[in-house]
């Protein structure tokens, strides 16, 4: 049976239900995720060579062919696009700014960063940003915008100001709104004797940083919490009821990371509550395995229940979707590829459900109904629209992209030798 004819199947039995698939395809075509461009490098960056990976962040794998280069990292991005359903964007860190000018993260401009904002234009791609707080000798202690020296407070202060202005340029030369989310990894390892003080100075940084007003066409400001992080096991000054606050309080985006909360916790049930108290809210879809190990994205029970949270509280106008993983031992390319597919495939498998049906057999109290629909619409012909969608926006259908990547992985991977970094030149 041809795909198209599996679709036309699909898209009878769906309609029986009420639901439009052609309707649903057009409106899946309009969400963009944030796919995350440290996946193609390990998180190295182009502005310090051989710096060490720090601020709790862990990435493990040897995969040859990690990019270098600015050049070689747009070349990895524009080969998974081509294998990704839809228009995207791209999300950036600071330390992928594109000179070769000796320039520190306090003095970045969006200069720095114009042969990214170049080459996006010419993908028809949006930019997403973020400071890095990270991986420099201003955080070797594990402290940023929340340090007790004011010196190294105010660099981290100017870093994220200076970023911010970079988002907003993305923004205003692209035409899609960039998100410029503010993580940093201050804590301690082990238990503090004062958690307020901290506190209290990353909230006047935030203060500080945000004072400035930018156009929300153009800019809009995230802030994200985390449970712990390596070398930070104890304390997190950023916690999620810090920024939860901070947030709410200053009219932020709040990010909730997948992989940033307790074992047991999941962000699926959280959105609903925060949508109430927020304006919008900034997803950074990743896979914990027993911590906030970042690994690739696959089509899980908690993919699935964002993806209906997401769609069945129309949630998705005001959620920023980006993804946030980086895995080494396979090739990065195919990482991008397995978990933007994912994460589209779940908000599909949301909008192919009859949501209207389930909310109302609940409202009146037929659990049996709402228990029911929901078990027997696991296997409807989700696959065949999927496979029409992916056909219809002229990428690989089902496995075939993998050839793909295996032929890209042959002809372009071997010149790069090891995974070793090399100094850019512009």
């Amino acid at each position: 049976m041809s795909i198209e004819s599996s679709y036309e199947d699909a898209r009878k039995l769906y309609a029986k239900h009420g639901i439009d698939v052609d309707e649903v395809l057009r409106k899946l075509a309009q969400i963009k995720i944030s796919v995350h461009c440290w996946q193609g490098d390990d998180v190295r960056g182009f502005l310090f060579q051989d710096q060490e990976l720090t601020g709790g962040i862990s990435v493990t794998g040897n995969y040859p062919g990690a990019a270098r280069t600015p050049q070689e990292l747009r070349s990895d991005l524009e080969k998974a696009f081509s294998l990704i359903p839809g228009k995207h964007k791209v999300n950036l860190h600071a330390i992928y700014a594109d000179t070769n000018e000796q320039v520190d993260l306090d003095q970045l401009e969006p200069r720095h960063f114009q042969s990214w904002v170049d080459w996006a234009k010419a993908q028809g791609l949006g930019l997403d940003f973020n400071p890095t707080c990270f991986s420099h000798e201003k955080s070797a202690d594990g402290f940023t915008l929340s340090h007790p020296d004011a010196d190294i407070r105010r660099f981290w202060i100017d870093h994220c100001k200076a970023s911010r202005k970079i988002g907003a340029y993305f923004g205003e030369q692209l035409g899609q709104t960039c998100v410029t989310n503010v993580w940093v990894p201050d804590g301690y390892k082990d238990i503090p004797a004062d958690r307020l003080a901290p506190r209290r100075r990353l909230m006047e940084a935030l203060d500080e940083v945000f004072a400035e007003e930018l156009d929300p066409k153009h800019n809009l400001d995230a802030v994200e919490s985390k449970l712990f992080g390596l070398g930070a096991e104890a304390y997190t000054v950023g916690s999620h009821e810090f920024y939860m606050g901070y947030g709410i309080k200053n009219d932020k985006l709040i990010c909730l990371d997948a992989g940033h909360f307790h074992p047991t916790e999941v962000i699926s049930n959280k959105l609903s509550s925060l949508s109430l108290f927020t304006s919008g809210i900034l997803l950074h879809v990743s896979r914990p395995v027993r911590w906030d190990s970042d690994h690739v994205v696959v089509l899980d029970d908690e993919l699935l229940d964002i993806g209906r949270e997401l769609v069945r509280n129309e949630l998705l106008d005001t959620t920023h979707i980006g993804l946030d993983f980086f895995d080494a031992s396979i090739n990065r390319v195919a990482a991008w590829v397995i978990g933007t597919r994912n994460t589209i495939k779940a908000l599909l498998r949301a909008m192919l459900e009859p949501a209207e049906a389930l909310k109302q057999a609940e409202l009146e109290g037929d659990y049996t109904t709402r228990l029911a629909l929901a078990e027997e619409f696991k296997s409807y012909p989700f696959g065949a629209v999927w496979d029409y969608y992916c056909g219809q926006s002229g990428v690989p259908v089902r496995e075939e992209w993998l050839a793909e990547v295996k032929s890209y992985e042959k002809s372009v991977l071997p010149g790069r030798g090891d995974s070793a970094h090399v100094v850019h030149q512009s």
